[in-house]
């Protein structure tokens, strides 16, 4: 069953019609600082209806924005002090934190540590280091985190994608708990696509397992970007895949990434699943 578009097609013109209002006060601070603040609500909600949708209410609530020249300070301190509290996980290569050239702080969590295999549960042993990046982000809520789950090439390629989506769910859920936002939320599964290494080795393969979190600055004027999708990165390519799996998928199909309710495997939740945003 495919999930309605008419939830999520409204919301998107609201936020257009927003923006464009915000062109009309750049003369006027405060109704430019008003247009700002509607801007981040509605664009909350079309975070919370993506990572909750077909429940008909709006979730989420506003994301403040930063002026354009107080970002890059903004995320430098914010990148420190992910690297101060993550010191010893980023040591043990359980977790790596990367600076992007559009400001955006990328931090890929090793499903080795965070997930048992074929689960999608988080494992209890890294729940603290989940809570004091959880931390940090709620101390630096001028950002969007965009939560996206890989696998490796073993199995079906459907199956995968299926995983990668609820691994990138447990960890949004779990920030969530625990104090972030959820109109700064928004989850995607690419499954066995964008390897960063080879499937054809048991290394390649857990390099390939990751969770990753895309963490962006809420610009003043600039809202809509900290919401898109992440492109994907370079992949790495080999001639052949893994002899148990299936057929390799083309990565560049992630070069403008759908949204999650537009996953091929998507289904709209029961009320049961997950704890509505």
């Amino acid at each position: 069953m495919k999930p309605s578009k008419h939830l999520v097609l409204p919301t998107a013109t609201l936020l257009a019609t927003a923006l464009g209002l915000g062109g009309c006060a750049a003369d006027d601070p405060h109704q430019r600082a008003k247009i700002g603040a509607v801007t981040g609500a509605i664009a909350g909600a079309v975070i919370g209806n993506q990572i909750s949708p077909g429940r008909g209410n709006w979730v989420g609530a506003a994301v403040g924005a930063l002026a354009g020249g107080a970002v890059g300070n903004y995320m430098d301190n914010q990148q420190r002090d992910f690297e101060a509290a993550l010191r010893r996980e980023q040591q043990a290569k359980e977790l790596e934190i990367q600076r992007l050239r559009d400001d955006t702080l990328k931090l890929t969590l090793n499903s080795e540590v965070s997930f048992d295999f074929d689960r999608a549960d988080i494992k209890p042993a890294f729940k603290p280091s989940l809570d004091k990046l959880a931390e940090v982000l709620r101390k630096y809520n001028k950002t969007t985190v965009y939560v996206v789950g890989y696998t490796d090439s073993t199995g079906p390629a459907d199956y995968n994608l299926r995983l990668s989506e609820r691994r990138a769910r447990s960890v949004a859920d779990y920030l969530a708990d625990h104090g972030v936002s959820t109109a700064r939320l928004r989850i995607e599964g690419r499954g066995e696509a964008e390897p960063r290494a080879t499937n054809a080795t048991e290394a390649g393969r857990q390099l390939n397992r990751r969770v990753e979190l895309f963490i962006r600055p809420v610009v003043e004027g600039q809202e809509q970007r900290a919401y898109e999708p992440p492109r994907g990165e370079p992949s790495y390519r080999e001639d052949s895949r893994h002899e148990d799996s299936r057929r390799y998928e083309d990565s560049r199909r992630y070069e403008e990434a759908p949204r999650y309710e537009d996953s091929p495997s998507y289904r709209p939740p029961a009320d049961d699943d997950y704890r509505r945003y």
